[in-house]
């Protein structure tokens, strides 16, 4: 099974896709004047506008879904295994791959709120929307739905279950079949409940993780201040190859920081949008800045929080390309929560491992949480034509299988079915965004003209040449992002295809 894994990992995951996701974060980055840096103040401030409506959320409930995706497993136990195999340098690559991919978020989010739909009275959108509505291309629009719903549904969530079984196994002794049997009846009660018990949930549970989290890092940072300019060293100079150690391997740090970095943010990815679409804004071009801002809030902040953890203490290890040991900071510990738990206990006896597992507790389960809303609102989206509401059923079951089958299974076929999942999906959206990109970048114009302006902004996809953004003609999307009752639909514009 590990072979035939690896060997489909081996494809996906070539230096192809790599580079395309940095060039994409790149060429984004550029034709939107960095507006990850220009913007920065206007993404905190929008974080907390708007108000949720009767048909969607608000633009922090919605931010905090995507987060729920984005803030996982690879936070903690992804950070540990990217510096296992690309050294410390990796982190740096993660880093360069929120700063580029915030570009790509703003873009994949501004194309699922511009071409979202009202579906039995809930915002629904992704990229299988864009794709067909400003694509015009039907089949490529199923091929992602139903690669997501197998993602998302499948492989996905056996990575973030099995992570919580080691952490709660090696910090309280709890085995992974109790662990399964506990994840199965609370994620069971939470999807059962639709879109507003999600957000609901993701809204108090993620901005408390984080910031805990967060904290307990900076904690430890401080206590060894005086470490933190030789670990900065360590990484920048090993991102590079001028580390005399780890220069080896720098093809490696790149390659696992931006893998890391893409599974862990899912920049470009194509998971954001779903949630993002749920947003009620009045104009597309905020919900796309307030999840580029989610970007940073992932990488920069909890992976950087794990990494420095890790650094600073020396708890980690680093593996040359034929398995060698290069660097030895912990022996009999495989790659993941274990390194992050040893180092905080290291520092703080009796709580660093149960902190961690606690933490990982609530970044993975409300990720897998997230993954079933991602695949749900794909099957909404097939059921646009085909009609089949026992799909979501199926759906329910077999993300509930799947968290239960990665909590008893070994670590590697896990993260190894997982990447299959990112991989797919990435580089099916990442080349829909990159032919899809101009009505996003028009928005974007468009939203910083009404604000040079003065006004609050508003969407009129006509007056842009935006076809196919059927719900936004008529005035719809002032109404609902200031939580007062909808405005009926105008005429729709009836070519789907995109300008």
């Amino acid at each position: 099974m590990n072979e035939l894994v690896n060997w489909i990992n081996g494809y996906i995951w070539s230096p192809a896709l790599i580079y395309l996701c940095l060039g994409v974060g790149l060429y984004f980055s550029l034709r939107g004047r960095f507006l990850q840096v220009r913007h920065v103040k206007e993404m905190v401030r929008l974080m907390f506008d708007g108000k949720s409506s009767d048909s969607g959320v608000s633009s922090f409930q919605a931010l905090a879904m995507t987060l729920a995706g984005r803030v996982g497993t690879g936070n903690i136990a992804g950070v540990a295994t990217a510096i296992t195999f690309g050294g410390p340098g990796a982190v740096f690559w993660m880093w360069m791959m929120a700063f580029l991919g915030a570009s790509s978020a703003f873009v994949e989010s501004t194309l699922g709120q511009i071409y979202k739909e009202k579906i039995n009275g809930e915002y629904r959108g992704g990229p299988a929307f864009y794709i067909e509505k400003g694509l015009g291309m039907k089949r490529y629009a199923l091929v992602f739905a139903i690669a997501t719903i197998f993602a998302c549904g499948v492989l996905l969530p056996g990575v973030q279950a099995n992570s919580i079984a080691a952490g709660l196994q090696t910090a309280m002794g709890v085995t992974p079949e109790v662990t399964a049997g506990i994840l199965a009846v609370i994620l069971g009660f939470i999807i059962f409940g639709g879109v507003k018990r999600i957000a609901s949930f993701a809204e108090v549970v993620v901005p408390f993780m984080a910031i805990g989290y967060v904290l307990v890092a900076v904690a430890i940072v401080a206590l060894n201040i005086d470490q933190l300019p030789s670990v900065l060293a360590l990484i920048l100079k090993s991102a590079f190859g001028m580390d005399a150690g780890f220069g080896a391997i720098l093809g490696l740090a790149i390659q696992w920081g931006v893998k890391r970095g893409v599974y862990s943010n899912e920049a470009g990815q194509g998971t954001g949008p779903h949630a993002s679409s749920a947003a009620a804004v009045t104009h597309p071009a905020k919900q796309g800045l307030v999840q580029g801002f989610s970007v940073y809030v992932d990488t920069l902040f909890v992976c950087s929080a794990t990494a420095f953890m890790l650094l600073i203490t020396g708890k980690y290890n680093v593996q040359g390309p034929d398995g060698s040991a290069m660097f030895t900071g912990l022996s009999g510990v495989a790659a993941g929560p274990g390194y992050t738990q040893d180092a905080l206990e290291s520092i703080m006896p009796g709580f660093g491992s149960i902190f961690v597992a606690v933490a990982l507790f609530f970044f993975a389960f409300t990720t897998i949480v997230a993954y079933y809303y991602i695949a749900e609102t794909n099957i909404v989206y097939i059921n646009r034509k085909v009609h089949r509401p026992w799909l979501t059923h199926v759906l329910k079951v077999a993300i509930v299988s799947s968290t239960i089958y990665g909590a008893v299974k070994t670590a590697e076929v896990a993260w190894g079915l997982g990447d299959i999942g990112v991989g797919l999906m990435a580089w099916l959206n990442i080349t829909a965004i990159l032919l899809l990109q101009k009505p996003a970048f028009a928005a974007l114009r468009d939203y910083e003209a009404q604000k040079k302006a003065g006004l609050d902004p508003v969407f009129d996809p006509v007056k842009l040449g935006i076809k196919g953004a059927d719900y936004w003609v008529g005035g719809k999307g002032d109404k609902e992002g200031k939580g007062e009752a909808s405005a009926p639909l105008g005429q729709p514009v009836r070519d789907s295809r995109g300008s």
